[in-house]
């Protein structure tokens, strides 16, 4: 209020000046008229001019209204402005406020953070201690792994060592049997070698005297009259017939095989020879085991 008073100091001792000349003037006409007779004398004629009282009351209110309306302006002029004032004041105050709340707010806001980043830093901590106890857990585990593999390792060698010498003994063994076993079967083969060959050489030595000794041309001779008694003469066959059989027979006497190889006859002849063979089947077992031959040649002379 004294900054718009400073501000508006002339129009208002203006209007107050104003207000007091209208006072003043219009107390001393009414002085004038009570306290002095108009004179008796011919008036002088004096150059005025002639108020009117209801023009000169209508001066005076209109002065008095502009200085009221004046008066109004400037206290709704002061009243705007400590509105204005107050308002800013307020609009400061708010803002200080704000600026407060904020400053607040950010305090609050930073000491969360720095909580935040204590209780990240100690689950940090937390976490890198838990790695650390993990590492460590495992390194033992590792080691622990480690020398049992290092002990089953030492177990499995001297269980292969031990292995290899008993296989080593075992094969030595096995090789010593062996080699006694080849000796023995060695020895066995040489000495059925030996019999065999002694056998041989006495089959030799009883077929040689087999054959030289008359019961060979008598067990020929029988084939002979066998396969006689069983041949059956063709008509073409002439008188004088005389012809060679090649017989092979399997052990029993069974023919397998007969064939004429040289024959004075014509084909009937031949054939009818050979049917005699087949039909003498199985041939007569001979009187000596020695004598018996696979592969026999006999010669067939018919009697006429």
């Amino acid at each position: 209020m004294a900054a718009f008073l400073r501000e508006h100091s002339w129009p208002i001792a203006f209007s107050v000046a104003l207000h007091g000349l209208l006072a003043a003037g219009l107390a001393a006409a009414a002085l004038i008229s009570i306290h002095h007779a108009p004179p008796s004398v011919q008036p002088i004629p004096v150059d005025a001019i002639v108020i009117d009282s209801q023009v000169f009351h209508a001066a005076q209110r209109t002065l008095k209204d502009r200085a009221d309306q004046e008066a109004a302006r400037l206290r709704a002029a002061a009243e705007a402005k400590a509105a204005a004032e107050a308002a800013a004041a307020q609009a400061a105050s708010d803002a200080q406020a704000a600026v407060e709340q904020r400053k607040e707010d950010e305090a609050k806001a930073a000491q969360a953070e720095v909580e935040r980043a204590r209780q990240a830093e100690t689950m940090r901590a937390s976490e890198a201690q838990k790695a650390l106890a993990k590492r460590a857990e495992a390194a033992k585990f590792i080691e622990d792994t480690k020398r049992a593999q290092d002990a089953r390792r030492a177990a499995d060698a001297k269980r292969a060592e031990d292995a290899k010498r008993v296989d080593d003994a075992k094969r030595a063994a096995d090789a010593k049997l062996a080699e006694d076993a080849k000796h023995a079967t060695d020895l066995k083969a040489k000495a059925q070698r030996e019999a065999e060959l002694r056998r041989q050489l006495a089959e030799e030595e009883h077929a040689s005297a087999v054959e030289a000794s008359p019961a060979r041309a008598q067990y020929i001779a029988r084939l002979a009259s066998r396969i006689q008694n069983a041949w059956i003469k063709p008509p073409s066959a002439r008188s004088g017939l005389d012809c060679v059989v090649n017989i092979t027979q399997v052990a029993g006497g069974e023919v397998t095989s007969a064939k004429v190889s040289q024959c004075n006859g014509d084909a009937a002849a031949r054939q009818s020879i050979e049917n005699a063979v087949y039909r003498a089947s199985p041939l007569p077992a001979p009187p000596d085991p020695a004598l018996f031959e696979r592969n026999l040649v006999i010669h067939f002379h018919p009697e006429d």
